[in-house]
């Protein structure tokens, strides 16, 4: 049988080859690039973002794009300017590769549901995590309002797709391309129902591995010029003449993809040890190159919905009866009842995802939170950029600043409160942390070494 896939050719198959990387890829075949070159240079990069000593907080999202890179580097030919190289195929190493990394990504997920949260047993999960997901979109306030039995079935599928079709993989052709289509439709499900960020686009690229040309061919053009009919002679040639003697470069090649077979192997030990473990962590890398890793998502669901409001006073004394305080809006997290949650997938806001987790715990827990009261105190742009809103924008910055515990709840659609236009009912659990100045701040900000912020008076 023939089969065209989006990829290099093999000789008598076609195999994939998009990687999160190729969108870099496809711009270099426009500029006579090898594909590899944009895919080396970009690995590093991300990893200097995310290495050990950067100060960026670390999720496993960013593990999982690193380790997808990598994979991607040894995909694409690295000497090779055609679009369709007849001598250097892509390796079967690399694509199992991807699939072991899929494999890894939805069973480390649906394990650690299992062995975690309660609510993922007793299938009551999905009554919640619409509505305490980090950062709703505008589909998760009406999922949230599903009946019952519809959550019920919402958490046995979940429980399907990541503990039971990853093993589709290893059953053979037909299963393995069904696996694929599941995975990206669950990803496609996530994506609509939540500001997951990158993370549900880039776990449907390994997927894309799981295809072969049978599948994927009627993307592709089939006129006298187009890629079908280019693969189908380059078949022919292959049937009909004695394999071509391997070339030096080909050689070494295979070598490395051997190598890169018994480097996967060696670091998924502490992978496979740690899903077979009860006590199984998830996000978590194992060598500080961050290429194997293990992975895991809501492995517990917090049954309420909490934030942290900061707000600003102009007023002297912020013990004042007469004090006018003023919210702070974020670019997505919920702040105002009345503001509709946002569409952000694939983007990422980073503070307002730190927020949803700082408000499980203390201010103390979370000294950063206390950074961004001083740098809001200054009137810091850098900071205020990262907001939606600065109550203060055009006027003298804020006197005081203090962050307040509120409880959130999606309002029921038709009742007064979605009439009204609210979106959210909050309520008020009590201060987060106390009215501060920057004076106040000058030896809290000493004892950590940071600069005290100056007043920015544009």
């Amino acid at each position: 049988m023939h089969r065209l896939c989006s990829g290099c050719w093999t000789g008598h198959t076609w195999t994939p080859t998009w990687t999160p990387w190729h969108f870099s890829g496809w711009a270099s075949h426009l500029l006579s690039w090898s594909p590899a070159v944009p895919i080396w240079c970009s690995w590093p990069l991300c990893g200097f973002s995310t290495c050990p000593w950067s100060t960026w907080d670390r999720s496993g999202w960013e593990s999982q794009l690193l380790e997808t890179g990598f994979l991607g580097i040894f995909l694409c030919p690295l000497w090779t300017l055609s679009r369709l190289p007849r001598g250097t195929p892509p390796s079967r190493i690399v694509l199992w590769g991807f699939r072991w990394l899929i494999f890894r990504i939805m069973l480390g997920a649906g394990l650690i549901k299992i062995r975690g949260d309660r609510c993922w047993r007793d299938l009551t999960c999905m009554d919640f995590h619409y509505e305490t997901q980090p950062v709703p979109n505008p589909a998760a306030y009406f999922l949230h309002q599903s009946p019952w039995w519809v959550h019920r079935g919402e958490t046995l599928g979940n429980h399907f797709v990541e503990l039971v079709v990853p093993f589709f993989i290893f059953l053979g052709r037909r299963m393995c391309v069904l696996h694929g289509a599941l995975q990206i439709l669950f990803q496609v499900i996530l994506i609509i129902s939540g500001n997951l960020s990158f993370l549900n686009w880039l776990t449907m690229v390994p997927s894309v591995a799981c295809f072969d040309d049978a599948t994927l061919g009627f993307l592709f053009p089939s006129g006298p010029s187009g890629l079908k009919y280019r693969v189908l002679k380059m078949q022919e040639e292959a049937a009909r003449g004695a394999p071509a003697p391997l070339r030096y470069g080909c050689v070494v090649r295979q070598a490395v993809h051997l190598a890169l077979a018994v480097l996967v192997a060696w670091l998924s030990v502490p992978v496979v040890l740690n899903l077979l473990s009860p006590t199984q962590i998830m996000n978590t890398s194992f060598n500080p190159l961050r290429i194997v890793n293990t992975y895991g998502a809501f492995g517990s669901i917090t049954k309420e919905r909490t934030e942290v409001i900061l707000q600003g006073t102009a007023a002297p004394n912020a013990s004042s009866p007469d004090a006018v305080w003023e919210d702070y809006e974020f670019k997505c997290k919920p702040g105002d009842p009345g503001r509709r949650p946002c569409l952000i997938s694939p983007y990422h806001y980073r503070l307002d995802w730190l927020m949803w987790f700082a408000a499980f715990q203390t201010y103390e827990h979370n000294e950063w939170i206390i950074h961004l009261a001083g740098k809001l105190l200054a009137n810091d742009a850098s900071a205020l950029s990262l907001l939606a809103v600065n109550p203060f924008e055009g006027r003298a910055p804020p006197r005081w600043l203090r962050g307040e515990h509120y409880r959130y709840k999606f309002s029921r659609p038709g009742g007064p409160h979605a009439a009204a236009g609210k979106w959210w009912l909050r309520k008020r659990i009590g201060p987060y942390f106390p009215p501060v100045s920057l004076r106040d701040l000058e030896d809290y900000f000493r004892s950590w070494e940071w600069p005290h912020p100056a007043v920015d008076v544009d």
